[in-house]
């Protein structure tokens, strides 16, 4: 391929270190469900929210003073981050507590988390179709729908059909 030719969407190679970080996101998120749904039984689902979020800033604190410290010229800003960007903190305070509520139900936690995989999907579909959040716009292929197929199948055996049933 010379440097003109420009590679057809889609015909990325996949870099492994990607897939592995990926992969350990999901073992960090499932892990994070589990032990705010084990604060939501023993205290209550807002409590949860709290004790995460409180951990964070703790952490956040911790971080941004470092890098205070160890701070060189710092790069010019590039520009004011839009107005919804900020609503990120709401939805994952609400994330937190329903997946206290949810993880403490019939659903337990591999309901949970496959409705949750469901929806992240299906938003993500919403957001390529629509260009949503500013993505550029994308109409989801058959690909996309059959994944999207398979997660809502897989979702409703674990529900339906799980051991807990």
């Amino acid at each position: 391929m010379t440097t003109t030719d420009q590679a057809p969407p889609g015909s990325e190679r996949l870099n492994p270190l990607h897939l592995l970080a990926a992969f350990c996101s999901g073992g960090l998120l499932t892990l994070m469900v589990l032990f705010n749904g084990e604060l939501g039984f023993y205290g209550t689902p807002l409590f949860s929210s709290w004790v995460a979020h409180g951990t964070g800033t703790v952490a956040a604190i911790a971080l941004l003073a470092l890098l205070y410290h160890n701070r060189r010229k710092a790069p010019p800003m590039a520009g004011k981050a839009p107005l919804w960007a900020y609503l990120g903190g709401i939805a994952g305070a609400l994330t937190v507590i329903l997946t206290s509520t949810t993880v403490n139900s019939s659903l337990a936690l591999s309901g949970t988390l496959a409705l949750g995989l469901a929806g992240q999907v299906l938003l993500g579909l919403a957001a390529d179709r629509w260009g949503l959040f500013g993505l550029p716009k994308r109409r989801p292929g058959p690909r996309d729908l059959a994944a999207l197929l398979l997660i809502v199948a897989g979702s409703g055996l674990i529900i339906l059909f799980g051991r807990g049933a």
